[in-house]
């Protein structure tokens, strides 16, 4: 980001700065500083009053990423697992960025975290919305000593860690909607994208992908065609985000660990008790098949049983999405 970091760095603290200081730590011309805003404003979305004889100031502050915070908040408990720690100020997808990486040894990881991301990953080809600042952008990569076929409930395990995190900041009444979305009164605040690659027997590598919306402006999110909230909506306010991202990280290891041990099998009762879904009539989209059914929860392997007209039918993730069903 060149010069642009040092100067959200000033900035994020909601407070006017005037061209000279901005100048001065960004090393550039006083004249410079508003080419420099206008980037900030058009490439990342953050909302920088300028005003004259006070200077330039962001609407909202900014909780930026400290790795010594959050190093701070793990009590150290990550080291033993995590090879490398990468935090970006900004990078194109943070799943994207660990699978160019090489592969850690089984039963440890690395991590990273980034302030924004100019191409975020969704689910069938989708973009996941990532404005600077305002929300988590994290990917755990995990060597599991399984072979790749195990590695299919790894998406339904996260989606627990990411549901387990949220209660412990104090949201209440979020579900868990097959297969990877966290959601609260239909609205979607949390996605978890997981892609593995490896040996047939093993090992087998898996990079989780979490986006946890916590601050969004509106304007940023206009082109996101499902209902969305955020925590700031959820809670009144906003946890602090170094904390989250550290409570995120332990989490996810901890599952990470946990399958490797037992596989699905501990995770599928926890997934029932956030599954608000179950139950319902749901559409089932791939591709052009469209298949609806009264979704019946998950099977062992954490396929979605789906009861139809016809009987039962059992769906695996891959390019599958369920739908409440419209009645008519």
């Amino acid at each position: 980001m060149d010069m642009l970091y040092p100067l959200i760095r000033q900035l994020a603290d909601g407070r006017f700065h005037s061209g000279e200081q901005l100048a001065e730590v960004a090393n550039i011309s006083r004249a410079a500083i508003w080419k420099q805003v206008k980037r900030l404003r058009e490439q990342h979305g953050l909302k920088i009053d300028a005003v004259h004889g006070k200077g330039y100031r962001l609407r909202e502050p900014i909780d930026l990423l400290d790795r010594e915070l959050m190093v701070d908040a793990t009590r150290d408990k990550i080291n033993d697992f995590i090879s490398h720690f990468y935090i970006l100020p900004t990078v194109v997808s943070t799943n994207s960025y660990l699978l160019e990486r090489e592969k850690p040894a089984a039963g440890t990881g690395m991590a990273c975290v980034a302030e924004h991301q100019s191409a975020g990953k969704g689910r069938r080809g989708r973009s996941w919305i990532s404005p600077f600042g305002q929300s988590i952008f994290l990917s755990l990569g995990w060597t599991f000593d399984l072979p790749l076929a195990k590695l299919s409930g790894v998406s339904i395990a996260a989606g627990v860690a990411v549901a387990r995190m949220l209660a412990r900041a104090g949201v209440e009444n979020h579900c868990l909607k097959w297969p990877n979305d966290v959601h609260i009164d239909g609205q979607k605040i949390a996605g978890i994208l997981v892609e593995a690659g490896g040996e047939v027997d093993g090992p087998g590598h898996a990079v989780i992908g979490v986006g946890i919306n916590l601050r969004v402006q509106a304007e940023a999110m206009e082109s996101v065609e499902q209902p969305w909230t955020d925590l700031y909506t959820v809670l009144g306010g906003v946890p602090d985000r170094n904390r989250m991202v550290a409570d995120l990280l332990e989490e996810l290891i901890a599952t990470c660990r946990r399958y490797q041990e037992s596989g699905l099998s501990p995770f599928l009762a926890e997934w029932q008790k956030f599954d608000d879904y179950r139950g319902q009539l749901v559409t089932l989209i791939n591709g052009e098949h469209v298949l609806q059914g009264q979704y019946s929860g998950l099977d062992s392997n954490g396929g979605l049983i789906l009861e139809t007209v016809d009987g039962r039918s059992v769906h695996y993730s891959g390019e599958v999405s369920m739908r409440l069903a419209k009645l008519r």
